[in-house]
């Protein structure tokens, strides 16, 4: 069977990461959390107290800025490392959450991230979830699915999320927060979230999480014959 790339795009809360990284254990892919990597940049802005109306300013700190993604041999994870430490907690917090949306659409940062996903996807045999993985990372992916799902739905399972992780946040606050980065990812200029033409959409507010999986791997399969 051929290598292709699978490009899952959506909202957030509707399960991208998890379904992600389940159809790339299952195909023996690499998996690429590129929300986790505009994540990371805007803790580093956020810590460094980055003023994103300079220009230059914004060049320099993404020059400084290395991610890399390494396997947790205790659970089996992937965790993202910004500068050598790990911050996988860090960057799933509230305060990343609140600001990744403005961060993501400074055209510098969407240019500098754009190029790093497009090198690691060099080989194909990936799978990368996001907001535009399927019409501007990698356009000519062979397989595009769109997720989306209810937003009560997307914020009770993002309050679990953060519950897990010992964070206490509001359903209503988690949800403000959810409906504020739609209408942002949605509305920007550049790289706006949207359905790439050929993408196969996947509603998953009522599905289990095994089936939303499977259907994935059934649509690979045959893109890989």
């Amino acid at each position: 069977m051929k290598k292709i790339i699978i490009a899952i795009d959506g909202y957030s809360g509707c399960g991208k990461s998890t379904t992600a990284k389940a159809v790339a254990k299952a195909l023996r892919y690499t998996y690429l959390d590129s929300g986790a990597m505009y994540r990371a940049v805007t803790l580093y802005f956020l810590e460094n107290h980055i003023d994103t109306s300079q220009p230059e300013e914004i060049d320099r700190s993404l020059r400084e800025i290395e991610i890399e993604f390494r396997h947790n041999e205790a659970d089996g994870t992937q965790q993202v490392y910004l500068n050598g430490v790990n911050v996988e907690r860090e960057v799933r917090g509230m305060e990343v959450s609140a600001s990744v949306s403005e961060i993501s659409k400074i055209p510098q940062v969407r240019a500098t991230l754009v190029e790093k996903q497009r090198g690691l996807g060099k080989n194909k045999g990936i799978v990368m979830d996001g907001r535009d993985i399927g019409t501007v990372v990698f356009p000519n992916a062979e397989l595009k699915i769109f997720m989306k799902a209810d937003t009560i739905i997307r914020a009770e399972r993002r309050q679990r999320e953060l519950l897990e992780k010992g964070q206490r946040v509001s359903l209503d606050k988690v949800q403000e927060n959810l409906e504020s980065r739609d209408a942002q990812d949605s509305g920007r200029e550049i790289s706006p979230l949207k359905k790439a033409e050929d993408a196969v959409e996947l509603d998953t507010s009522y599905l289990d999480f095994n089936e939303q999986v499977l259907r994935i791997l059934e649509l690979a399969k045959e893109r890989m014959d």
